[in-house]
């Protein structure tokens, strides 16, 4: 199945980063900012670790949410099992999402059309918005602010390897090396994006990870995939994972978001999925690094000498690193971007502006325009962020099935913080800083990173009621704002 591409940016495409490894991008990166006067490089700047405490009890959900994510706790209920996979894409996807759909996280979050409550006070949602689907969400608290067809089963591209990362990246050390086989490289889509790698040279595995989030390499995916016994095994482990997730709209056929019939996942989903890996450090660093240097190819000198040369590979999410249409986006730290023919443009994106931390997924724009699923992106953003503590929730993010049975986050260390690769997420030699994005005066933006925690569900005696809890909180690592900078 034939992949499209666009300029400058891979049909799987990827986002942002987090940072508690050592940095990985260079240390000065030319950016346009959005809403910034600055003059576009930003410098490497310290960062501090600080401990966000518990939320204070809120009254904000309305009874009719309440009920509806009691109900989808259930998991033997049907309105929350997914649905079958009829409703996968075709070569041709409807343009009308169904009449019924999941019900997880609230009933609103069912129907079909947007969802949210306007009130006095409450900013209007921007017009300009195109997507099939899509959908704005307290990454903290788990609040849904407001959703378009939120669990409409589509085409999910290359932010599926938002889940191949959150399945995998606990598997490997860093610093763990792999001579790349043959066989490794079987079975890669025609027209997929690659990141350049070579039969018989040898990566780190920081290196493939480098190669799956910034240039959405299905060769890294693959790679990667042959460690873990296979594309195969791979595939059964994600489609597991997100059952833990309760990410139950989500089918995984290809484990690099390859086009391939069956293979479907919603805005609500890829939300839970992005949220899950923003816990992971490493996940953190990966997606929200602008650029790096990747092993090229050992090729001999004049002299005879075996010479292997790095080259730059540059991240493609447009909101993270920009372009000539679209600036950088003000506090954006992530997610992951895809590209392809039946899934048209995909993005989740992670962003932290005045102490809150959103997450926008937004599936397939209608519109045809250059970077149009960044751009409509970031007016969501800027909605989200104006309506945030003003809105009412049209439902709400669940936890994975072991939190809600728990009351913890699975894989937590002792510390709090999830871990990722078994080094504990170290970089590689060599790495350098990711670009900050600046604020509206220019002066300098987030550092580096975001902790994203989750709002958990727990069932108590008699299930009438629920607590609200946030999972336990990796220090978070804030944009420092200055007194007058903008919204």
């Amino acid at each position: 199945m034939t992949q499209l591409h666009t300029p400058k940016a891979s049909r799987n495409q990827e986002t942002g980063r987090l940072s508690f490894m050592s940095p990985v991008s260079p240390e000065r990166v030319l950016f346009r900012s959005r809403g910034g006067g600055g003059g576009g490089t930003s410098l490497r700047t310290a960062c501090t670790f600080p401990t966000v405490p518990a939320p204070k009890k809120t009254a904000r959900r309305s009874l009719l949410v309440t009920a509806a994510v009691l109900s989808s706790l259930a998991l033997a209920a049907p309105a929350v099992a997914a649905p079958s996979p009829s409703g996968s894409p075709s070569a041709s996807p409807s343009a009308t999402p169904p009449a019924s759909m999941s019900t997880l996280g609230g009933a609103r979050l069912g129907r079909p059309g947007t969802q949210v409550n306007l009130a006095s006070g409450v900013p209007v949602l921007p017009k300009d918005v195109s997507a099939r689907s899509w959908i704005v969400s307290d990454a903290e608290t788990g609040d849904v602010l407001a959703a378009h067809n939120a669990h409409w089963r589509l085409a999910p591209a290359s932010t599926l390897k938002m889940l191949f990362a959150d399945t995998l990246l606990p598997k490997f050390p860093s610093t763990a090396e792999h001579k790349v086989v043959p066989s490794d490289l079987a079975g890669i889509g025609a027209g997929s994006s690659m990141v350049g790698i070579k039969e018989e040279e040898t990566y780190t595995v920081h290196d493939l990870w480098l190669g799956v989030f910034l240039q959405s390499g299905n060769d890294a995916v693959h790679v990667l995939s042959a460690m873990n016994k296979g594309v195969e095994n791979t595939v059964k482990e994600m489609n597991e994972h997100a059952e833990e997730l309760q990410a139950l709209d989500t089918h995984v056929v290809s484990p690099d978001g390859y086009d391939a019939e069956g293979q479907v996942s919603s805005a609500y989903d890829l939300t839970l999925i992005a949220r899950s890996g923003l816990q992971k450090k490493d996940f953190r660093e990966y997606s929200s690094t602008v650029s790096a240097k990747f092993p090229g190819e050992t090729k001999k000198d004049k002299k005879g000498k075996s010479v292997r040369k790095p080259f730059e590979i540059r991240n493609t999410n447009r909101l993270l690193s920009g372009d000539l249409d679209v600036p950088v986006y003000q506090g954006i730290a992530g997610v992951k971007n895809g590209n392809t023919t039946n899934a048209g443009a995909t993005f989740t994106g992670v962003a932290e502006r005045n102490g809150k931390v959103l997450l926008v997924t937004v599936m397939n724009p209608e519109k045809d325009g250059h970077n149009e699923v960044y751009k409509e992106t970031a007016r969501l953003f800027d909605w989200g962020f104006k309506a945030a503590g003003k809105v009412q929730p049209v439902g709400e993010l669940v936890p994975p099935k072991s939190a809600a049975q728990d009351g913890d986050r699975p894989g937590a260390n002792p510390s709090g913080e999830a871990g990722g690769s078994g080094d504990g997420g170290k970089a590689g030699t060599g790495s350098k800083p990711v670009a900050s994005a600046s604020a509206a005066d220019g002066s300098s933006g987030i550092g580096t990173a975001l902790g994203i925690t989750g709002g958990v569900l727990v069932l108590l005696a008699g299930g009438a009621f629920l607590i609200n809890r946030r999972w336990p909180l990796p220090d978070l690592v804030r944009r420092r704002t200055r007194p007058g900078d903008d919204d």
